[in-house]
C-alpha cells in the first residue's frame, strides 16, 4: 500500500507530546491530510466510539501515539488504570483498523517493555525473556500486549503493522506535573521553581547513580515518518539516542541549564528503579533513521518552551 502526501493519517493522541511531534513533522513532509481527536471528542477507550469514528473518517494509516502514562509515582499509584485504559487504548485501535482494512498502524511503545536487569544495550530478542521493572509493569504489560498484537497480525494477515519503542522521551508538550511526569521534565520545574525561590535546595529521588538514555520527541517523530514511508522488514524497532549518562549527571546539565546555583540533595529512601537503560537503536539506524538533535540543545529548546508556557503548564493532559 503506498502512502502519499494526500493519504488521511490518523494520529491517535494528536495533542500528546510525541503525536504532536508527529504532527509538526509529516506537515513539515507535505502531508496535508492529517486527522486527530482530543480525548473529549472521542474516548479511544470507548469500542463503539472507536468503530464510528473509523467508519466516518477512513484513515489510510494510523499511528498510536495515545496511551496513559506517568513516572514511578503515578504507575506505582494507579496500576489497574495504567494496565487496563492502556490496553483499552491500544485493542480498540488496533481491533479496528484491522477490520477496516488499513494495511499501515505504528504502535509506539517504551522501553520500560524490556526485562529490569536485560544485558545492556538492550536489544529487541530481550523482549519477554526475564522479570519487568515492579515499579511500571502495568505499563509494561499493556504495552507488551499491543506489540504482539501487531506482531499477530503482521503474521497472520500479512499488513504493515509495525511496533517503534522509543527510550525516554522529552521535548516540547511534555508533561512537567510533578505528580505523574517523567525525571527529565520533573527536573526542569524543579530547579525553575527553587530559582525563582531564591535558589532554594532541590530534592531529588534517589541516589542519582542508575544510567538513562534521552531522545528529543522531534526525533522519535522523524523514525514514525520513516516508517510510515517504508515497509520495515520486522516487526519491533528500538529507537534511541544510544548514548546514556547518569541521573546525576542529567541534573546537573538541567541546573546548569536553568541557571539554579542552590544545593542538589539525593533522598537515598526513595527508589533508584532500574540501574540502567540503553537501547539497542542499530536495526532503525541501519535502514536509515538518526538521530538529530543532541541532548543539551534539546533540553535547552524544552526549557525555553517551558518558560514561555509556564503559566498554562500547571495541568497537562496525559498523551504518550
Amino acid at each position: 500500500m503506498n502512502i502519499d502526501k494526500t493519504s488521511k493519517i490518523y494520529i491517535a493522541g494528536h495533542r500528546g507530546m510525541v503525536g504532536s511531534a508527529v504532527w509538526r513533522a509529516l506537515e513539515n513532509e507535505g502531508y496535508q491530510n492529517l486527522i486527530g481527536q482530543s480525548s473529549s471528542e472521542l474516548d479511544l477507550r470507548d469500542q463503539q466510539a472507536v468503530q464510528a469514528f473509523f467508519e466516518k473518517e477512513k484513515p489510510k494509516a494510523v499511528i498510536d501515539a495515545a496511551a496513559k502514562v506517568g513516572g514511578i509515582l503515578a504507575n506505582n499509584n494507579y496500576p489497574y488504570q495504567f494496565i487496563m485504559e492502556n490496553m483499552q487504548i491500544q485493542n480498540n485501535l488496533i481491533d479496528t483498523a484491522l477490520k477496516s482494512g488499513i494495511e499501515k498502524f505504528i504502535f509506539l511503545g517504551s522501553s520500560c517493555i524490556y526485562p529490569k536487569m536485560a544485558p545492556q544495550p538492550i536489544q529487541e530478542d530481550y523482549l519477554l525473556t526475564a522479570a519487568l521493572e515492579p515499579t511500571n509493569e502495568w505499563y509494561a504489560l499493556a504495552k507488551i500486549s499491543g506489540i504482539k498484537a501487531c506482531q499477530a497480525v503482521r503474521k497472520e494477515f500479512d499488513k504493515d503493522y509495525v511496533s517503534l519503542m522509543p527510550t525516554n522521551l522529552y521535548g516540547i508538550h511534555d508533561n512537567f506535573d510533578l505528580k505523574s511526569s517523567h525525571v527529565l521534565p520533573a527536573m526542569i520545574r524543579k530547579f525553575h521553581e527553587a530559582k525563582q525561590n531564591n535558589h532554594a535546595a532541590v530534592t531529588l529521588w534517589g541516589t542519582g547513580n542508575p544510567m538513562r538514555e534521552f531522545l528529543h520527541a522531534d526525533d522519535m517523530a522523524k523514525a514514525v515518518v520513516f516508517a510510515l514511508e517504508n515497509r520495515l522488514p520486522d516487526y519491533l524497532y528500538n529507537v534511541g539516542s544510544g548514548q546514556d549518562l547518569s541521573i546525576k549527571e542529567l541534573a546537573l546539565t538541567i541546573q546548569s541549564i536553568v541557571g539554579h546555583q542552590g544545593k542538589i540533595t539525593w533522598d537515598d529512601s526513595m527508589p533508584d528503579g532500574t540501574p540502567r537503560k540503553l537501547m539497542d537503536s542499530s536495526k532503525m539506524q541501519q535502514l536509515g533513521w538518526k538521530q538529530q538533535i543532541h541532548l543539551k540543545d534539546g533540553i535547552a529548546k524544552t526549557y525555553e518552551w517551558f518558560l514561555a508556557n509556564a503559566e498554562n503548564i500547571k495541568e497537562v493532559s496525559i498523551g504518550l
